[in-house]
């Protein structure tokens, strides 16, 4: 029963993580794009909010996916590295997002929209092999 709770407590955090991170860019492609200075500084901050939201949901997430995984996958399989492996990736993702966000509030971004729009599919990316690989556990 506790890893049923568990679980989908981690579930719920990784979601609304993830709802942030898919967010984030978004804001940054229309930060970009933006020219009226009212427009980009209310644009600054929401993504600002958003982060520190998705910095405290983060925090959760990552605690109880550690806590899965020491109470009932150690050592279940090279999935789970895998997996791991593409979780620091999200981190590191989510901490360059916080690079972006301190270049756009200093007035120092030199990346376009169409940059910030390639950069929005990532985590996409990320979350589609993530979940394949806890799901199939193809290795």
């Amino acid at each position: 029963m506790l890893y049923l709770w568990l679980k989908t407590l981690h579930i719920v955090f990784i979601a609304s993580w993830f709802a942030g991170l898919f967010y984030l860019p978004r804001i940054f492609v229309n930060l970009a794009a933006e020219t009226d200075a009212n427009a980009s500084a209310r644009l600054l901050g929401m993504a600002q909010r958003l982060y520190r939201f998705m910095t405290i949901i983060s925090i959760p997430a990552l605690i109880l996916g550690f806590w899965l995984w020491i109470q009932f996958f150690w050592g279940s399989g090279a999935w789970i590295h895998a997996k791991l492996t593409l979780v620091a990736v999200v981190c590191a993702y989510h901490w360059y997002c916080q690079v972006l966000l301190k270049q756009f509030a200093a007035g120092q971004n030199t990346k376009s929209h169409v940059w910030y729009r390639w950069f929005n599919e990532a985590p996409v990316l990320l979350m589609l092999v993530i979940v394949a690989l806890v799901v199939i556990k193809p290795f």
